[in-house]
């Protein structure tokens, strides 16, 4: 969990620090990537909770996640079709879903911790 605080304060001082060239062509690919890859740290934070989480599979994922997502926008534009809409749809659907399971873990562990103790006098 550290090293995600850290991870995640770097990456918040490197985009302070990076110059502003984001043209306006080159918005809609920048938005879909980011989409991409907080879909996989929502899934990241999913699996982490749920103690089946693999670095590897997330660095992969997140990458090729926000990679994969900025080529299709990309081709779709190419071809007159808007797939951006379509990969947000799918994307926003898998981040509820990863809240949604992360949700239920978070209250399933509260109310556990908060669950009465059975009485062995009665």
């Amino acid at each position: 969990m550290l090293v995600s605080a850290i991870a995640i304060v770097i990456g918040i001082i490197i985009g302070l620090l990076m110059p502003y060239n984001l043209t306006p062509d080159m918005a809609p690919y920048v938005a879909i990537a980011i989409v991409a890859a907080l879909d996989s740290v929502f899934g990241g934070i999913t699996a982490h909770m749920q103690k089946r989480f693999n670095m590897t599979i997330f660095f992969t994922g997140f990458f090729s996640n926000a990679l994969l997502a900025a080529a299709l926008v990309y081709i779709g534009n190419m071809i007159g079709i808007n797939l951006m809409l379509a990969a947000i749809v799918i994307f926003g659907t898998r981040m509820f879903n990863n809240f949604a399971v992360m949700r239920y873990a978070i209250l399933e562990k509260y109310n556990k911790k908060n669950k009465p103790q059975d009485n062995a006098e009665e």
